[in-house]
């Protein structure tokens, strides 16, 4: 009678230390804390809002795979001009073909 009760309690055992083990949490690591690949697809995810279809796609592969999102036109052109702010003929035109090209 005593065989199978101690059976019976070394398998409760090895099951709740299976048991305990999983949900001990890893050294080192917080609990909730995410991985910076989880980390850049919540951002991501933020910034691709709006965007749909084929334009949603692209856009997360970039901003995965850690590219900068290419500038639109207009965007360049806006950007250009806050960095020529005060510059006047000439030297404003030099500085926007060379900002606009590159």
């Amino acid at each position: 009678m005593r065989l199978p009760a101690a059976c019976a309690l070394a398998g409760a055992l090895a099951f709740a230390s299976v048991a305990f083990a999983a949900d001990t949490p890893k050294a080192g690591a917080e609990p909730g804390a995410a991985n910076p690949q989880q980390e850049r697809m919540r951002t991501c995810n933020a910034d691709a809002k709006g965007k749909t279809g084929e334009e949603r796609k692209k856009f997360m592969s970039a901003c995965l795979s850690g590219e900068a999102p290419k500038m639109t036109r207009q965007d360049r052109m806006k950007s250009c001009n806050a960095k020529a702010g005060p510059m006047k003929g000439d030297e404003r035109r030099k500085f926007m073909s060379s900002c606009l090209s590159g």
